[in-house]
């Protein structure tokens, strides 16, 4: 299986993070690659090869242009501001509060952000897009008619809205994917999202379309982040209805739940017969994840990797999240192993 991945990533490293009602040092931090990168050349997997050109177009596809434009220019805007920090927001409009965007550098920052933990840095922006390249070209090894490849993307993407960032993500890598394989000719794209934590970003961006299937296995969101989106009855709108499955479950879910969930989303992609299938590739369902409430263990994710294969569809893995820095490696390397097994 070809690897892709980009030295670009450790540009993005913000010094804080609020997680508690305190300034910790992020969970999303380079370190998280390092641990991959380790485990991946121990198991002798090291077709690892660097990402192509990032061609705008294709993230545009995916995401708003004025939303680009802000995280293109936002670091610029907020130095030249007289701010020392990082970037993060002041004020958010939430419910009642007016829907436009403010000319100020910190109002942007509010109306563009959905979670506060997510900072902005000098390196962010192409950090960014060295993470959507990454899983760009990694799609493009698919789509040239390889069974697999795997996009070690950081920053993640899956909680990347078209026009919002938060839970560290700023470009949805899996979805800007999805949408590049329809482009090239792919009637019906298949994406499962195997992380902790629901992918909001990925299901909005595709909730009202029936061109691309979207099934997610994570914390109940009455429990964890994101909070707002994930329910069980949201199941699509328009032409999406019925294209969208949630499974949401709760703290202690342990293989036997979490595994007959991962049974019925295959089930459910399987009947959709999709040409190729996208996985949202977090392992921070590990029992011993920092910011997690599940109990899956290592050979838990092996055996998900050799239900995936089964499928038999052609597949690119795309990194998300995973905050067992000792434990990430090995988990999504088992994943990988298990499906290049199975």
């Amino acid at each position: 299986m070809r690897i892709v991945f980009s030295e670009d990533h450790r540009k993005h490293f913000p010094q804080g993070e609020v997680y508690g009602g305190e300034l910790v040092t992020p969970f999303e931090r380079p370190s998280r690659m390092e641990y991959v990168l380790r485990e991946l050349k121990r198991r002798k997997m090291t077709d690892i090869v660097p990402p192509g050109k990032l061609h705008m177009k294709a993230v545009k596809r995916v995401h708003d242009a004025g939303y680009l434009d802000f995280l293109s220019t936002a670091w610029a805007e907020w130095q030249k501001a007289g701010y020392r920090g990082e970037i993060l927001p002041t004020a958010i409009p939430n419910r009642s509060l007016q829907q436009r965007i403010p000319r100020w550098i910190d109002g942007k920052v509010g109306y563009y952000i959905h979670s506060v933990e997510t900072a902005i840095t000098g390196g962010t922006w192409e950090a960014a897009c060295a993470s959507a390249s990454v899983a760009l070209t990694a799609q493009k090894i698919v789509a040239g008619g390889a069974a697999a490849a795997f996009a070690l993307c950081r920053p993640p993407g899956h909680h990347a809205h078209d026009d919002l960032y938060g839970g560290y993500c700023f470009l949805n890598n899996a979805a800007i994917a999805a949408q590049a394989f329809r482009d090239q000719g792919a009637a019906r794209v298949a994406i499962l999202d195997v992380d902790f934590h629901h992918g909001n970003g990925t299901q909005d961006i595709f909730y009202d379309r029936a061109d691309v299937l979207f099934c997610s296995l994570h914390g109940n969101p009455e429990d964890c982040y994101p909070h707002f989106l994930g329910y069980k009855d949201e199941t699509g709108a328009g032409k999406g209805e019925g294209f969208n499955f949630n499974y949401a479950m709760g703290p202690g879910t342990g293989f036997d739940k979490w595994g007959s969930a991962l049974r019925k989303a295959l089930g459910q992609i399987k009947s959709y017969k999709p040409d190729v299938l996208v996985v949202s590739l977090g392992v921070d369902a590990f029992k011993d994840d920092p910011i997690s409430f599940f109990r899956l263990t290592s050979e838990d994710f092996t055996r998900t990797g050799q239900a995936i294969a089964k499928l038999k569809l052609p597949t690119l893995f795309v990194m998300e999240g995973g905050y067992a820095i000792e434990a990430i490696g090995v988990n999504t390397v088992n994943v990988l192993e298990g499906y290049e097994n199975a």
